[in-house]
C-alpha cells in the first residue's frame, strides 16, 4: 500500500478513474452486443438504429481516453461490415 501523501492521492484518483472507465466500457459493450444480436436475428431496421447508439458510445469512449481511437475505429468498422453483409444476404 502507498505510504506517501502523493501516492495515496494518486491511488484514490486511480480508483475514481477506474470506476468511471468501467461505466463507459460497460455501456459500449452493451450497445455492441445489442447491435450484434439484432443483426444475427435479422432485425436489420432495429440494428441500423442501435448501430448509431453504439458508434456514438464508441466515439465518446475514445474521446474520453477510455479506449484508443484506433480501437474505436476498428470496432465501428467491424460492426458496419457485419450489418452490410447481413443486408446483402437478406437481398
Amino acid at each position: 500500500m502507498a505510504s506517501h501523501k502523493s501516492a495515496l492521492k494518486a491511488h484514490r484518483q486511480s480508483l475514481n478513474h477506474r470506476s468511471r472507465n468501467r461505466i463507459v466500457k460497460g455501456s459500449v459493450r452493451t450497445a455492441i452486443k445489442r447491435t450484434r444480436s439484432q443483426i444475427e436475428d435479422g432485425e436489420l431496421d432495429a440494428a441500423r438504429e442501435s448501430i448509431d447508439v453504439a458508434m456514438s458510445r464508441l466515439d465518446r469512449a475514445a474521446k474520453k481516453g477510455v479506449i484508443h481511437p484506433n480501437n474505436a475505429a476498428r470496432r465501428k468498422s467491424r460492426l458496419m461490415r457485419q450489418l452490410n453483409q447481413a443486408a446483402a444476404e437478406a437481398k
